[in-house]
C-alpha cells in the first residue's frame, strides 16, 4: 500500500526555517517522481518543488533559492528544506508521487511539475504558518 506521511510543519517567524519530511511506504522512492505542493483556502493547489527519478530538482519561481527538495533513499523519505520563509509561504504543504507502479520518463516528471492532476498519491498535508 502506498502511503505518504508529511511531518515537520509548524509556526515560524518570517526569515526562519523549517524542514518538512515525507515518509513513504509501500514503494521505494529512489526512482520515483516526487513533489511538494501547497494550498491555502480559496486558492488552487500550487506546485512548490519536484525531484525526478534521477534526483534532479526543480522549483517554483516563488521559492527558488530558498527551498531545497532532497531525498534520503535509505530512509525512503523526501524532504523540503525551507529557508528565508515569508508570510506568503503560509499554506498546507502536501507531498505527492506519480504512481510508482508505472513506467515513465524523466521528461514526463518534468511535465508533471506543478500539475496536481499528474500525481497519483498524496499525503495528508502539514500546516506551515509564517508570521510577519
Amino acid at each position: 500500500q502506498v502511503q505518504l506521511v508529511e511531518s515537520g510543519g509548524g509556526s515560524v517567524q518570517a526569515g526562519g526555517s523549517l524542514r518538512l519530511s515525507c515518509a513513504a511506504s509501500g514503494y521505494t522512492i529512489g526512482r520515483s517522481c516526487m513533489a511538494w505542493f501547497r494550498q491555502v483556502p480559496g486558492k488552487e493547489r500550487e506546485g512548490v518543488a519536484v525531484i525526478d527519478q534521477n534526483g534532479v530538482p526543480n522549483y517554483a519561481d516563488s521559492v527558488k533559492g530558498r527551498f531545497t527538495i532532497s531525498q534520503d533513499n535509505a530512509e525512503n523519505t523526501v524532504y523540503l528544506q525551507m529557508n528565508s520563509l515569508k508570510f506568503e509561504d503560509t499554506a498546507t504543504y502536501y507531498c505527492a508521487t506519480i504512481s510508482p507502479f508505472t513506467t515513465y520518463s524523466v521528461n514526463y516528471c518534468r511535465r508533471a511539475n506543478g500539475r496536481p492532476g499528474a500525481f497519483d498519491y498524496w499525503g495528508q498535508g502539514t500546516q506551515v504558518t509564517v508570521s510577519s
